[in-house]
């Protein structure tokens, strides 16, 4: 079967691993004395340790005088009671250096920070999910670090720093994780490279783009069969992405399973035409809805495989395993007499992610 891509052009498109691998990276950690002791712990082991090419310095506020190096891509502040958390934060931002500043107190450093004429940016106050008297659905303001919410509760409460068990380690190395990926474009695959962190964050970045992107294109292409190349190829770019991130290189040596991987896509879009002939009316919404699940599935289950240790040589199976599933369950839902209420479902969230992408593109 020929392949309606060129394999070379995706591999030599893909981020050049090696390249990453030897770009030189700098971080400045600076831990306020006062910071709850399980959080300074767990950001330290977070970036201590890096590969050869990576620069960690680390400072503590009572410490000697600290100034932010240069060439520093970024730094964070371990933020604990001390007032001068906003001024610190404040300085390493004026010296052109992206700050994220991390707390197991998120509200309690907020309102300090403000108190003190030195306020952190919303974005780059970054603490583990469940804060106490949080309810994230209803009130975002307050899980994003705002003191103000319809469930904030009494100062006394709100002042506890939050236990950093497994689950608030895991969720606050997400947070971190994203904040990298959206603060260091340039370098977050150098940065993904060097603390293990920020590779699912970037992951899942890939995934969701690549997901809405090929909903976009099965949205707006109506000659038929012109979606499939550029599905394939979006897929196939993704999967390098993932892979690039966990730092293993797809060179021209796994044609045959990079060629697996992608023709997972023409199941998928001959069940997108299957559905969209049953159901023309909204024959659009059903491209773009299979074209959404089928990548989603890809992705995810490529970047659950390298969380548990795999490596290149194994992609293609998982890939293909996940791709049939979302495949079979695409064809069971086209094949039930609600399937095209199902399916028209998918219009609203396809259209506005589509023009979300699109937008961000022109």
């Amino acid at each position: 079967m020929k392949l309606p891509i060129d394999l070379k052009a995706v591999i030599e498109a893909a981020t050049d691993i090696e390249s990453a691998r030897n770009t030189p990276v700098s971080v400045s950690v600076l831990i306020d004395d006062s910071a709850p002791g399980d959080a300074a712990a767990h950001v330290r082991s977070a970036f201590v340790g890096a590969g050869a090419h990576a620069r960690v310095t680390v400072g503590y506020f009572a410490g000697p005088a600290f100034s932010p190096y240069e060439g520093d891509d970024m730094a964070v502040v371990v933020a604990g009671f001390s007032e001068e958390v906003g001024r610190r934060a404040a300085e390493i931002r004026a010296a052109g250096v992206p700050v994220m500043v991390v707390t197991s107190m998120p509200r309690l450093v907020a309102d300090m920070a403000v108190a003190y004429d030195n306020p952190i940016p919303e974005g780059d106050l970054v603490a583990p999910e469940g804060v106490a008297g949080c309810d994230a659905e209803s009130d975002a303001a307050c899980e994003s670090g705002g003191v103000a919410g319809a469930n904030a509760q009494p100062p006394e409460i709100l002042d506890a720093p939050i236990p950093i068990d497994a689950a608030a380690a895991a969720a606050l190395d997400r947070r971190m994780g994203e904040w990298v990926v959206a603060a260091c474009r340039e370098k977050r695959l150098a940065l993904a490279l060097s603390f293990p962190f920020v590779r699912r964050p970037l992951s899942l970045e890939a995934v969701s783009a690549t997901s809405l992107q090929n909903a976009g294109i099965g949205l707006v292409l109506f000659i038929p069969g012109a979606d499939m190349p550029l599905m394939t190829l979006n897929q196939a770019k993704m999967l390098l992405q993932i892979a690039a991130a966990y730092g293993e290189p797809m060179s021209v040596a796994r044609v045959k399973e990079l060629a697996a991987i992608v023709g997972g896509a023409f199941a998928c879009r001959s069940v997108a035409r299957q559905v969209a002939g049953a159901v023309p009316a909204i024959g659009w919404a059903v491209k773009a809805g299979v074209g959404y699940a089928g990548t989603k599935a890809m992705g995810l289950a490529a970047v659950e495989y390298f969380e548990r240790g795999g490596n290149i040589a194994g992609l293609a199976g998982v890939v293909s395993t996940a791709t049939a599933k979302a495949t079979q369950i695409a064809g069971d839902v086209a094949a039930t007499p609600a399937g095209a209420r199902v399916l028209s479902t998918v219009k609203a969230a396809v259209r506005q992610g589509a023009a979300s992408v699109l937008k961000k593109t022109e």
